[in-house]
């Protein structure tokens, strides 16, 4: 056992040692906190109810909305956001070449990892179906699958308005995030207020890009320096403010995620309760900036922030697929009538939530062995290669028909 400390403390010395002295780490440390919330929210706030035409999704939070609350704190999106516009605007200032040069490296980065694992699920659909695997159970996994996905689709749309939001932020400073809000709040009164039932049912969808636009456009002006303390506190006092009149007042639902069976959500599309939970992130984020920084000078600390780092768009693409490869196990395990606690039995109890919690190292096992094959997603393409244009047009037309599959349009 004092043998492992010691490598581990060895290593964590390495990292250490060649992180960059401009490494800004509490940066980082918010990246990998809203990392790692992101599969604890979905393998905590997500499960399966199993019957005899295969697994179907279930929450907890539908028979324990006391549970609401937890997703406050595991919906850490806005600090995603937050970061990822502040990252991007200090990588576009230092950009060698051209905008266009600059959002295609970017936008790379985001899509390979993507491709990867929509064609490697496009063959593992048609295995598991020709193996008997029952079509319900198939769906429920690629709908969970493509779940995170749509994340990486709006993150891409708005790194690619990064010089927008850098204009935006020249002038207007902090301020340029209050439009944003504005339109939410608009689009909330029509599809909630007086005239809810003369609206179309697409209304909200309006509210894709601007209501995660805002926190990215947040970390922008932060990034360029026009979000102090002063900021930061009105953002997270405002925040906080609003977010607690939309549930009291205008009866907001509490979950920040969706919940089967409830008629309204507050994330998919993001409704104003997801912007003021996002500005009181954002706010505390910036406060505790100096005192994370700090924190993250100890080497045994900073070490797990780099390989989550390291390992981002990996952990955000199969965590669910880590779920999977216990679950659809144990559904045909299961099949003869005994479910797994806490995996394959319905989220209703008590045992279910000590159960899944149990179950937790176990996902965290699988999705380390999964990232260890599914890292190479995210090396850059070779090119001038026939054989490697030929494995990129077949990953495509494989993530294509997944996608087709995963949305029900086939």
């Amino acid at each position: 056992m004092n043998a492992v400390r010691e490598n581990a403390r060895r290593l964590a010395a390495r990292i250490d040692t060649a992180t960059p002295a401009h490494r800004d780490r509490a940066v980082d440390g918010l990246r990998a906190l809203a990392l790692l919330a992101v599969p604890l929210g979905h393998w905590m706030l997500g499960g399966f109810r199993l019957d005899a035409d295969g697994l179907h999704n279930a929450s907890p939070l539908a028979a324990f909305g006391a549970l609401a609350p937890a997703s406050w704190v595991l919906q850490m999106l806005g600090i995603f956001f937050l970061v990822g516009g502040y990252a991007s605007v200090l990588s576009y200032r230092r950009r060698a070449s051209t905008t266009a040069a600059w959002l295609g490296g970017r936008l790379a980065r985001l899509g390979r990892p993507v491709l990867g694992v929509s064609a490697v699920w496009a063959v593992l659909l048609a295995a598991l179906s020709a193996l008997g695997v029952p079509g319900d159970t198939l769906r429920t996994g690629a709908t969970l699958v493509i779940q995170p996905l749509w994340f990486v689709g709006v993150y891409t749309v708005v790194t690619a308005l990064t010089p927008v939001c850098v204009t935006s932020a020249r002038g207007l400073g902090g301020w340029a995030a209050l439009p944003l809000t504005a339109f939410v709040a608009v689009v909330d009164f029509l599809r909630y207020g007086p005239y809810a039932e003369a609206m179309p049912s697409w209304l909200g969808v309006l509210n894709v890009l601007p209501g995660w636009l805002f926190a990215y456009q947040l970390g922008v002006s932060w990034g360029e320096g026009r979000i102090g303390r002063r900021g930061a506190r009105l953002l997270l006092t405002g925040g906080a403010v609003l977010f607690a009149v939309l549930l009291l007042v205008f009866h907001y639902p509490a979950s920040m995620v969706g919940v089967p069976g409830e008629a309204r959500t507050n994330s998919h599309p993001p409704s104003l309760l997801v912007v003021a939970l996002a500005a009181a992130q954002s706010g505390a984020a910036i406060l505790l900036r100096d005192r994370l920084g700090r924190l993250l000078r100890r080497p045994l600390l900073w070490a797990p922030v780099v390989v989550i780092n390291l390992s981002a768009m990996t952990i955000l693409c199969w965590h669910q697929s880590a779920m999977l490869a216990a679950a659809v196990p144990a559904s045909l395990a299961g099949a003869g009538g005994t479910a797994v606690a806490g995996l394959t039995t319905a989220p209703d109890t008590v045992g279910w939530i000590l159960a899944r919690t149990a179950w937790l190292p176990v996902f965290t096992g699988l999705l380390v062995l999964i990232a260890r094959y599914a890292r190479r997603f995210e090396a850059p393409w070779e090119s001038g290669n026939r054989a490697a244009n030929a494995r990129r047009a077949l990953a495509g037309v494989l993530a294509a028909g997944f996608a087709v599959f995963a949305l029900g349009l086939a």
